[in-house]
């Protein structure tokens, strides 16, 4: 287990989360990483438009790299709870740098073809399965529950802070060389987090789960638990409906750039890049703000405001107002998560983080598959505008739906009914 440094961050101060010494190594360290991570995104979903022109396909890659998630995330939550999570990191960071080396040759040899795309896609969504899990329960590992709602921001402000970057720069370098270029960078980008792992000062202590156990029974603890929280259950339920239909932004974007903005693979990565800069003016504020646990009508109200903006991009006719609609949405989608993060975090015990988080990541990212089908399918039948109006009609009603079953639990609590669900 990480080695927490007892030292107290001042109030207002979104970087006091620094002094601990092996989280330093872990920003600075997926900072990197995150870059080459978003140009890989932004490169193969270019990538793919180039080779097929149909967004359904384009779905069809989300729905390979996210579907793992769905079988595996359960067993990788157990397996990050009863195992030392550096050494899980560095086979996960390791595998998903090669896999990205090969689709870098891949085009550069000119055999590319969309089903090793696929694949790749695959392989990486596995890889992603398990590494998602450990990371988020190695962060309190890192700085401790006191500076856990900073950390978590700042963390928010790694990806978001890398999508400013990542995809422009992924758009110039195509531009410029070819896809090619994009995903060998992205492999070289994972050197910097396994070397900051393999610098962090870590204690020989070992997670105390009960091991004779089989790994399913720890994953199946880990769903009882859920169910039986219910504010944790209605945080994952609003996650799960706003990710797997609002936040498919690496699909609905380059879809509309394309093909109703009548942008270039540069202008698609600059209004991926716009997100970016509103997530990371947003994630610095949420670092200031300390410790301060987000209540269920926080979550309701930032995830209703993230799918109007949503369903107000289909009416957008002019790149620079979609570029700066892309600013607002980016802002309250980093609000969103960080806070739907913490509100898990600050409530799960440490012997069940690993399977909480897996379980986070399940509902967030491995029905993903269902949500990219969805919106590939509409925009193929209707226009790119299609994809924004289900995405954020969804969205609005998934928050309704999610509002009108707390006051409902509520009442049953009144009642002396029980808080659990199902």
């Amino acid at each position: 287990m990480a080695i927490a440094t007892n030292t107290r961050r001042r109030p207002g101060n979104p970087f006091g989360v620094f002094k601990h010494h092996n989280y330093r190594l872990y920003w600075w360290g997926q900072l990197v990483s995150q870059i080459g991570t978003w140009m890989q995104s932004a490169g193969q979903a270019w990538l793919v438009l180039q080779l097929t022109n149909s967004a359904f396909l384009l779905g069809l890659v989300t729905a390979c790299q996210t579907l793992p998630m769905l079988f595996f995330s359960l067993v990788a939550g157990a397996v990050a709870d009863r195992t030392a999570k550096r050494p899980l990191l560095m086979v996960t960071q390791t595998t998903m740098m090669l896999q990205a080396f090969i689709l870098a040759w891949l085009v550069w040899s000119g055999l590319v073809a969309y089903w090793h795309i696929a694949i790749l896609a695959t392989i990486l969504g596995i890889a992603r399965a398990f590494d998602i899990p450990a990371r988020q329960a190695f962060v309190i590992e890192m700085v401790g529950r006191e500076d856990l709602m900073a950390a978590i921001a700042l963390n928010s402000s790694i990806v978001n802070g890398a999508r400013i970057f990542g995809p422009a720069l992924a758009g110039l370098v195509m531009a410029a060389y070819g896809a090619g270029w994009a995903f060998f960078l992205n492999g070289l980008s994972f050197l910097a987090i396994i070397y900051g792992l393999m610098r962090m000062r870590l204690s020989r202590g070992r997670p105390e789960v009960g091991v004779q156990r089989s790994i399913w029974h720890d994953a199946v603890e880990g769903v009882n638990y859920v169910r039986r929280e219910v504010r944790i259950f209605l945080v994952l339920l609003l996650l799960g409906l706003i990710g797997t239909f609002v936040q498919n932004y690496n699909l609905v974007v380059p879809v509309l750039a394309k093909q109703a903005l009548g942008q270039t693979a540069a202008g698609y990565g600059f209004m991926m890049s716009a997100m970016g800069v509103g997530a990371v003016a947003a994630s610095l504020g949420l670092a200031s703000i300390g410790g301060r646990e987000p209540d269920l009508r926080w979550l309701y109200i930032t995830a209703a405001l993230l799918s109007g903006l949503t369903l107000a991009m289909a009416g957008i006719f002019h790149y620079p107002v979609a570029v700066t609609m892309m600013v607002f949405i980016g802002a309250l989608n980093m609000v969103y998560m960080a806070s739907s993060n913490t509100a898990v975090q600050i409530t799960v015990p440490d012997n069940l983080r690993g399977r909480v988080m897996s379980i986070y990541n399940l509902v967030h990212n491995g029905v993903v598959p269902l949500g990219s089908l969805f919106l590939g399918a509409m925009m193929s039948r209707f226009g790119p505008r299609a994809g924004w109006v289900s995405a954020g009609g969804v969205g609005l009603l998934s928050v309704a739906v999610v509002v009108g079953l707390t006051a409902l639990l509520a009442r049953r609590r009144s009642a002396g009914l029980g808080t659990g669900v199902g």
